[in-house]
């Protein structure tokens, strides 16, 4: 992943493409198209092949655990975010006498469900200053109704990664009975986390992981478990599901394996148990001092060409992604299209991501590219 050869060897997809948009969608190593097939074998032994299926899913939590810092028992998986968050919102089960604090930087999955809730509480809204989230902004949203506070560790619309330790010390001076809930999608696999003193951890397992869509991962430190169970219907997390009293309760497995409600979603399992390992033995802390003198050149470039990115890269907190916004980013997005340079754009914005199988070549070509769009 760091040098050509493994490169050309793992991502051969690679080849004749720069491929900057691994915050939308990753290119998953060889390994994963090789888990799938043993997935398909698996499936082809009928009721018998449950019995790999399972193991692949222990697999997995145990490389889970491992990457993001927790006990295995504290980690599970459900299908994607957004279910994840419902799940957390139906566990907290908040009203109108609660508050909830939201970042403008979150993904919707993150910020919408207390928003649609039944008796929705009092959401507030920390807003970015010059594409920064600063925690004496976030002060005065804080007090004794809070009981919620999510955030993402890396912003998918700017790259802004959280400064945490500030954040995390604001929240526990401020607000005694807040719950702090981190969305890593954009930051597992990338970037080292640091927010091992979360109450709840959710990522998506298709970008930076190197996984396939259908998957999430949840994590649940023990100390909040019981607060952050699940109320929802469902068999798999239930620990009564097929006793004789199953229609009179239903009584949740407790903390993180509540959120696992029904069948697993096992091929996304043995993708992930696959490309976390990968990303493992590849080191997280190698990609990020590989990929990220890439997303400072990029910067520079960006800069000299008079774009200023959307959040600044710092050193010692960067993230992979920068966005810049500019007023036809579509015009953009076709010349790169068109000389297989990969990006997202959206609404004015255009955002590049760099991983660990990212060159120098692919920023100067994406720079080249750019460069000609603007008649440079």
């Amino acid at each position: 992943m760091l040098n050509p050869d493994d490169r050309l060897r793992d991502f051969p997809a690679l080849a004749n493409m720069a491929y900057l948009n691994t915050a939308a969608e990753s290119i998953p190593p060889k390994c994963v198209h090789e888990a799938i097939e043993q997935y398909c074998r698996d499936k082809n032994d009928g009721m018998r092949g449950r019995k790999a299926h399972f193991a692949a899913l222990e697999d997995c939590r145990e490389i889970a655990a491992q990457m993001t810092g927790l006990a295995v028992d504290e980690v599970s998986f459900c299908s994607c975010s957004s279910e994840a968050y419902n799940l957390l919102a139906g566990a907290l089960d908040m009203g109108a006498d609660d508050e909830v604090v939201i970042t403008d930087l979150d993904f919707p999955a993150g910020a919408t469900p207390w928003l649609n809730a039944a008796a929705p509480p009092v959401v507030k809204l920390w807003q970015a200053k010059d594409g920064a989230l600063l925690a004496e902004d976030l002060v005065p949203l804080l007090g004794e109704r809070t009981r919620l506070v999510q955030v993402s560790l890396v912003s998918f619309y700017n790259g802004h990664r959280l400064d945490w330790r500030p954040f995390i010390e604001v929240v526990r001076a401020n607000a005694p009975r807040a719950l702090v809930s981190v969305d890593i999608t954009q930051a597992f696999g990338r970037v080292e986390l640091d927010c091992d003193d979360a109450d709840c951890l959710v990522s998506s397992t298709h970008k930076w992981t190197l996984g396939i869509h259908g998957g999430c991962v949840v994590g649940i430190p023990k100390r909040h478990a019981d607060v952050l169970t699940t109320n929802a219907g469902g068999w798999y997390h239930l620990q009564n599901a097929f006793e004789s009293d199953r229609f009179e309760r239903a009584v949740s497995k407790n903390g993180a394996a509540s959120y696992s409600v029904g069948m697993p979603n096992f091929v996304a399992l043995y993708a992930l148990n696959a490309s976390l390992r990968y990303l493992n033995d590849v080191g997280v802390a190698n990609i990020a001092a590989y990929a990220d003198p890439l997303v400072h050149q990029l910067e520079a470039g960006l800069r000299e060409l008079g774009q200023a990115p959307m959040a600044a890269q710092r050193e010692g907190n960067a993230s992979g992604i920068l966005a810049i916004l500019h007023d036809d980013t579509t015009a953009i997005h076709e010349a790169m299209e068109a000389a297989e340079v990969h990006v997202m754009h959206h609404a004015g914005r255009l955002r590049m991501a760099l991983h660990g199988y990212n060159t120098g070549a692919d920023v100067e070509k994406f720079l080249e590219v750019l460069r000609g769009a603007l008649g440079r």
